[in-house]
């Protein structure tokens, strides 16, 4: 059957030809129209509608271009099917990106299984691969997902998986891929990089229960227990007062290289040029352009990653009355291109801060694991396979900046954000005044920002009363910040931040900057 339509404009004749051929198709291969799998880009054939709503969503969202072969609507299941091929027509987040949706991880740490890119690519024939011989609706990955998922909503122990496995096994025809121990599916799952630490934390935000302090039972710093304290005042050994849970970003890069169109994509930035003269893209800002110029040898390479970092704090919970605050820490590839670069799929959770409180200006406590895989990075991670290009090579990596709202912006740069010297750029020159009946601090002086000429800067009673001939303050270097903050001068400071511990860290032209929403 002609799929040709799959890659044509969606207001194309072909393509509303096409879409009509397949429902024909489904519909004659099923029997029904009110249980199809929708193949479109959102739903990805996890979802059952009828025929009328299928075809809206393939019109409105597209459909599916990885789904090659139609298996669970009534085309025959190829069974020599090549997995490597699979891997680089796949780009590793489209098809699969259920899974990360999906697992909802359990205590249990991985391990790591997922560094070979051979098994990787099992995994994807995994995806393809039904659970039982002419079964349509689950494939032996998505099968494997559902069951892990509920192992970690209903707090399942292994043994007890184990045996649910064996059982669902027996249930089942003959010739199915369901595997018969929690260790088989650890395996499988393993491989798509999902592992994750798991780090006991002072709650006080002193210290991380790592490295010299990972056989500690009492905070160094403050001296209270590493161990949650129960109603009755009891110690519960064992049960940590904080987690924080780490998700190494390191094996999930390897990961992209190992999708052909994702290793494609994360070289755009080299073959563009920009038409305009404007900045259109990071690729365009100075501080690219500093990497590469101080670091040729890190410039020369398209294939090193630069990187942004956003964090904030959020209420997990639906009572709206309740303070706790929960803090993700993310990590974004400027790499990709404009319309990839900041979609879902493309952002990389790598810190997830457990509250009940926010950590301030302790931050930098949670993010030295982070912070250490950035500097490995910056290092290089040698070994690296790039399946577009079809080899090895040493990848590297650089942090930008980072993007966050006002206060968590003095969390992360260690500047101040409030009083009367709150403005980072300004610092003790910052023109803030108290006002008299309202008592709030107010800040007046930013009409020396607009140009000489403006007619704002002669205006006085729609202001405070005088015109403003002032010129903007040159912005700090981190090379002044750093001198500043190991100094003692902190008048505009809070603290030395952990950002300064990267190499090139200081000579970022921006180091911080504010959210486009705020």
């Amino acid at each position: 059957m002609d799929k040709s339509w799959m890659h044509s404009d969606r207001i194309s004749k072909a393509y509303e030809f096409g879409v009509e051929a397949f429902l024909n198709f489904a519909v004659e291969n099923l029997l029904t129209t009110t249980h199809i799998r929708c193949p479109c880009v959102k739903c990805v054939n996890l979802k059952l509608f009828g025929v009328g709503i299928i075809r809206d969503h393939v019109y409105f969202n597209g459909i599916d271009q990885i789904y090659k072969n139609w298996t669970f609507h009534g085309e025959p299941w190829e069974a020599t099917t090549n997995a490597s091929r699979n891997v680089e027509e796949d780009d590793g987040h489209g098809r699969y990106s259920f899974v990360a949706e999906e697992i909802d991880m359990d205590d249990n740490d991985f391990g790591d299984f997922g560094s070979d890119p051979y098994e990787f690519a099992n995994v994807i024939g995994d995806g393809d691969q039904p659970v039982y011989p002419g079964c349509r609706k689950y494939t032996k990955l998505s099968a494997l997902v559902k069951l892990y998922n509920l192992k970690a909503k209903h707090g399942m122990s292994d043994v007890c998986f184990t045996e649910l496995l064996i059982l669902q096994g027996d249930l089942l025809p003959e010739g199915n891929t369901i595997p018969t121990s929690m260790y088989e599916a650890k395996k499988t799952l393993c491989a798509l990089g999902l592992s994750y630490e798991k780090m006991h934390a002072c709650p006080n935000d002193c210290i991380l229960y790592r490295k010299e302090y990972e056989d500690s039972t009492n905070c160094p710093t403050c001296g209270i227990s590493r161990w949650k304290e129960g109603k009755d005042s009891i110690l519960k050994e064992g049960v940590p007062a904080k987690v924080v849970w780490y998700f190494p970003p390191i094996p999930r890069f390897k990961r992209m290289f190992q999708s052909h169109e994702t290793a494609k994509s994360l070289t755009w930035h080299a073959a563009r040029k920009s038409i305009d003269g404007q900045m259109s893209h990071p690729a365009d800002s100075p501080s690219w352009k500093l990497l590469d110029d101080k670091w040729p040898e890190f410039g020369n390479e398209p294939r090193n990653l630069r990187l942004t970092l956003s964090s904030d704090g959020f209420n997990p919970h639906s009572s709206l009355s309740s303070r706790y605050s929960c803090w993700p820490v993310i990590l974004v590839t400027y790499n990709l291109p404009t319309w990839l670069c900041m979609k879902r799929k493309f952002m990389m959770l790598t810190l997830l801060i457990s509250g009940p409180k926010q950590p301030g200006n302790d931050i930098d406590v949670y993010l030295e694991p982070l912070i250490d895989d950035l500097k490995s990075l910056w290092d290089g991670i040698r070994g690296v396979y790039d399946v577009h290009n079809g080899e090895y090579f040493t990848l590297r990596a650089a942090l930008m900046w980072t993007i966050n709202d006002f206060p968590a912006y003095g969390n992360l740069s260690g500047c101040v954000v409030k009083g009367y010297k709150a403005c980072p750029i300004c610092g003790d020159d910052t023109p803030s005044h108290r006002l008299k009946n309202g008592h709030k601090i107010c800040y007046i002086g930013r009409r020396k920002w607009l140009p000489i000429n403006h007619p704002y800067r002669r205006q006085r009673a729609a202001f405070n009363g005088k015109p403003e001939y002032g010129i903007p303050p040159e912005p700090l270097t981190g090379e002044e910040v750093l001198h500043m903050v190991e100094n003692g001068d902190r008048v505009c400071w809070k603290k030395k931040s952990i950002f300064f511990d990267l190499e090139y860290w200081k000579y970022l032209p921006v180091r911080h900057a504010l959210d486009v929403m705020h």
